[in-house]
């Protein structure tokens, strides 16, 4: 575990000051979008992820909700994520939505919000919790401790990404989330589904599952989603 050096930005959060990646899309000013971590905290590959969402047109910022830590093993990342309290981190994610909406160079009047693994469980949490502040809601095969029990609040439009071979999130949970946010809800629900494992998208590949082609695939949607219901 290390400590990671790509914090560049704090906002207010909670009565005190968080931390995060920020990066501006090449014309200063765009769509806001929060993209939360992968169990491994706020990398290098997420922060390239990051930088790719602002090469699209978003001003997109990174909370780090591990505090600057990073782990490279996995035994390491699943303790942060079990040690991460999940209100605390909602509450770094509300604040990271106040940030981006009050930014000068945010252009939409929602933020998207877009995560990986852990961070697609807490994509999913934000958008039920943040009710119309979120404009669009991309989960990857989100897991993890901040899923939540009801998606009664959320207004967003939302897309998922699921691999029909994870062995994190298996597919018939998928299914089991895809049918409850349909029926508890009535926004617009699209459910992509993949011949691929967990983090399909992670381009280090982690846990050899990395899949260059369905990941651009993936990206392409996503990206599209975002600018037709954001901007």
């Amino acid at each position: 575990m290390t400590d990671s050096p790509r914090q560049n930005v704090t906002f207010a959060s909670d009565g005190a000051t968080a931390h995060g990646y920020l990066a501006s899309p090449p014309g200063g000013s765009g769509p806001g979008l929060i993209v939360i971590q992968e169990w491994w905290g706020l990398d290098d590959n997420l922060a390239g992820i990051v930088d790719r969402f602002a090469a699209e047109g978003f001003v997109a910022l990174a909370p780090d909700l591990y505090g600057g830590r990073v782990a490279h093993e996995a035994s390491t990342a699943s303790e942060l994520m079990r040690q991460l309290p999940v209100e605390q981190a909602a509450r770094q994610l509300s604040g990271a939505v106040d940030f981006l909406l009050d930014h000068d160079a945010v252009t939409s009047t929602t933020v998207g919000a877009v995560g990986f693994c852990m961070g697609g469980g807490f994509v999913l949490l934000l958008a039920a919790n943040e009710g119309d502040r979120i404009g669009a809601a991309v989960p990857f095969y989100g897991v993890g401790p901040a899923i939540p029990e009801s998606y009664r609040g959320l207004k967003a439009p939302l897309m998922g990404h699921y691999g029909e071979t994870d062995s994190s999130y298996p597919l018939e949970n998928a299914f089991a989330l895809e049918a409850q946010l349909k029926s508890e809800t009535s926004v617009a629900v699209d459910f992509h589904y993949y011949p691929a494992g967990h983090a399909f998208m992670n381009s280090e590949n982690k846990m050899g599952t990395y899949d260059a082609e369905l990941a651009a695939i993936a990206w392409d949607r996503t990206i599209a989603f975002l600018h037709q219901q954001l901007g």
